[in-house]
């Protein structure tokens, strides 16, 4: 009787093409690290991240994408989403995706249209009526009709779609409200003895500060509450004198406080808030920004009368880090990320931290409003049309 014999199986030979690319995919790798830390100093990663972003786009060879046509209207304002571009105007609030599509919008007439923005959320509200609009993610998400008498004084977003919302209210002399990224209430503050102008809400979501307006002795004074969301008293007050906030932004553990002859930053610390100015006079103020990461962009002049002469970058310390002289008219200006952006008649010109110019754009198609990504692209608009320039 014969054994059975087995037969051995034969053993896959590994495929040495596939293990020659595996190979030559490993070593690119390497040596594409190798590069980025040698060269980390003089690579531009911000055009990497803008041709990630952009790759789809058609920019042609000036960087700017092909313009397409927006509502328009007088007042116009308007901010760059990291979803879109929200337009506002006495026409109403308009809610564009990068190339143009129409995704959301509110016709009606606004006597005050005001647009204030995050890098992901977009506010349009009528300035002393009562309605507002949110967009974020490409819709309108939340909406708010005050009723009762009540008229909007102010309402910011922070980046994660939470919102702070001031208004005077009937038997308040100020109230601020602060919504979730979902639009749920989470805080009313109400205040009967002084008045609540303006609020923001820190970027985590945690903290509110309200800014109030009262008199004493006929004198008028100023005051910054800082509120946990889940406490009805503040748990620090900052005496702020006779200075009146034309803006404010709570940044990461900084509330910053523009008045007409200074710049105040307030340092929320584990021993307690730490005041410090910056004191525009004996300039006069021209205009502010405070969009950028960590910084103002401030525009000064030397006369009461005329536009601006000089750009200043000051930091969290309220110090004047940068600055550069102003030599033509500027139309706009804006700043996200470390990016800062002017606006001229005749040029558009993009500046980083050290308010180096970098790019810039010669023929700006009659533009009159540009606004700024984090990540340094601009969009600029004129009467009729919008579009996008990515250095």
């Amino acid at each position: 009787m014969e054994e059975n014999k087995t037969t051995p199986k034969r053993q896959k030979k590994p495929n040495r093409f596939l293990r020659l690319l595996a190979l030559l995919a490993t070593s690119a790798l390497v040596l594409l690290a190798m590069v980025l830390v040698i060269y980390r100093d003089t690579i531009n990663v911000d055009t990497f991240k803008h041709w990630l972003a952009y790759r789809n786009m058609d920019t042609g060879t000036t960087g700017e994408t092909d313009p397409f046509s927006h509502a328009g209207g007088d007042k116009l304002s308007i901010a760059y989403l990291d979803s879109g571009i929200v337009t506002a105007s006495a026409a109403g609030a308009h809610y564009y995706t990068l190339d143009g599509e129409h995704l959301a919008e509110e016709v009606l007439s606004m006597e005050n249209p005001v647009l204030t923005s995050s890098r992901t959320t977009a506010v349009v509200y009528d300035a002393g009526n009562q309605s507002l609009f949110a967009f974020r993610n490409s819709q309108e998400y939340f909406s708010l009709s005050l009723n009762g008498g009540a008229d909007l004084l102010s309402a910011r977003p922070n980046d994660g779609g939470w919102l702070a919302v001031t208004a005077q209210q009937s038997g308040y002399k100020g109230a601020v409200t602060v919504y979730d990224r979902r639009g749920e209430p989470v805080i009313q503050i109400s205040l009967s003895s002084t008045f609540a102008v303006d609020a923001a809400v820190s970027p985590d979501g945690q903290t509110a500060a309200v800014v109030t307006i009262g008199q004493q002795d006929g004198v008028f004074f100023s005051r910054l509450l800082l509120y946990q969301v889940n406490q009805q008293e503040p748990f620090a007050q900052v005496d702020l004198g006779s200075l009146t906030v034309l803006d404010m932004d709570f940044d990461e553990g900084v509330v910053w406080l523009l008045g007409e002859d200074r710049l105040l930053t307030v340092s929320l610390l584990p021993e307690g808030q730490q005041v410090q100015t910056y004191y525009i006079s004996p300039n006069y103020l021209k205009g502010c920004s405070l969009g950028g990461d960590g910084f103002a962009f401030l525009l000064v002049g030397r006369y009461r009368s005329g536009g601006a002469t000089q750009a200043l970058r000051i930091d969290s310390s309220a110090q004047a880090v940068q600055s550069i002289p102003l030599n033509s008219q500027v139309l706009d200006y804006a700043a996200a990320g470390d990016t800062c952006a002017l606006l001229s008649g005749s040029q558009l010109s993009l500046y980083n931290a050290k308010l180096e110019q970098f790019a810039d754009v010669g023929n700006t198609q009659a533009a009159r409003k540009v606004a700024l990504s984090a990540n340094g692209s601009a969009v600029l608009a004129n009467d009729q049309y919008a579009w996008l320039y990515i250095p």
